[in-house]
């Protein structure tokens, strides 16, 4: 038996177990696929909510602790792995925002750079895009490649001799003792831990309707594409009218990205591709010279105000979950994932956890 179980092995999972088995806790993780493969593979990798002044307080906390820590994260991972997850400083322009003073009043707030640029100035940092009026830059933000990562924390949870990774492994139910559970049954075996954690994604509503739980976490997929392009045609992230392109290290231009209910439909489709194409070449008119290297799909575990659940579980034992992230799944992994495991081993959390409780009102939310 394992002190934890955890089910669904992407960025969320993968980031539980670890800190778990850092904190000398023996663990076992259950996947259905292969881990990192669903969202922690299909997003784009910024460090950040895209406008993160309309996000609630609770967003803002978790991914200003988490973006602090993706660079000591991305060298350990390195150097215990040697898999790099690319995590990349350059900034990022925000171009043609319509609520600037509201960005700017909540970077004074939250101590976070953020200016005003001149035209010239955005010319100067992206040689690339079109004429503009100017911009906002804000220079320290991150962004990782997130299917490297995915591989760096598979790598280094496969090494750690405290955790058992079950892949292709779907749960098909909980092992119930009254109101206690005990682990969870699939089609190959039955697991059984001392504590049980779902961060099933976009899966974990379905899940714990096992449990006659409503958690209000549904899919909304996010179509993408990806230019190959000469490295250094765009150097950082940029982002307009709500669709951004980030460049990776060797020219791969990622553009993002659709936001879809149409259950878990995973399917791409034309209109996406050419209203995806038209955002990026309006972006960097340059990408019209280059054609699609790639265009995929990812399913978000959307919650009713994007805030995730973390916690306990209302109305069981010794079960917790950690889901909901929406489209922050990568942003706010660090800090959601210690928040859970400061609760789990009784230590001081690293911020109030008041707001992401499953309280009533917020699982009759949705």
């Amino acid at each position: 038996m394992s002190d934890f179980l955890i089910v669904g092995g992407g960025v969320i999972g993968m980031m539980t177990a670890l800190q778990l088995a850092d904190a000398g806790q023996k663990v076992s993780l259950v996947e259905r696929g292969d881990c990192g493969q669903e969202a922690s593979w299909a997003g784009g990798g910024i460090v950040s909510p895209l406008y993160p002044w309309r996000y609630a307080p609770a967003i803002s906390q978790l991914s200003r602790w988490s973006e602090g820590a993706y660079p000591s994260l991305a060298l350990r991972l390195l150097e215990e792995t040697g898999i790099d997850p690319e995590y990349r400083q350059k900034g990022l322009l925000y171009l043609s925002v319509d609520d600037p003073d509201s960005a700017l009043s909540w970077a004074r707030q939250m101590g976070k750079p953020l200016e005003r640029v001149s035209a010239d100035m955005v010319r100067a940092k992206e040689h690339c895009l079109p004429p503009t009026e100017g911009a906002l830059w804000m220079p320290t933000l991150g962004s990782v490649r997130n299917p490297r990562l995915g591989k760096a924390l598979r790598a280094r949870l496969s090494a750690m001799p405290s955790v058992t990774l079950h892949e292709q492994c779907e749960v098909n139910g909980f092992v119930r003792r009254g109101e206690r559970i005990e682990g969870v049954s699939t089609a190959q075996r039955t697991l059984t831990a001392a504590h049980t954690i779902v961060c099933g994604g976009a899966w974990a509503g379905a899940l714990l309707e096992t449990l006659e739980v409503s958690l209000p976490v549904r899919p909304v997929k996010g179509q993408m594409l990806a230019y190959q392009t000469p490295p250094g045609l765009v150097k950082r992230v940029v982002l307009k009218d709500g669709r951004y392109v980030i460049p990776r290290a060797d020219g791969l231009l990622l553009v993002g990205s659709t936001l879809e209910e149409c259950g878990f439909d995973k399917a791409t489709d034309q209109e996406a591709l050419m209203s995806l194409r038209r955002s990026a070449e309006g972006i960097v008119p340059a990408l019209a010279d280059y054609p699609v290297a790639y265009h995929w799909a990812g399913l978000r575990p959307g919650s009713p105000d994007g805030v995730p659940f973390i916690g306990e579980l209302p109305g069981w034992k010794n079960i917790s979950v950690n889901a909901g992230h929406y489209r922050n799944g990568l942003v706010l992994a660090p800090a959601s994932t210690h928040l859970l495991v400061d609760q789990l081993l009784g230590r001081p959390p690293l911020i109030d956890p008041a707001p992401y409780q499953m309280t009533p009102e917020r699982l009759t939310a949705g």
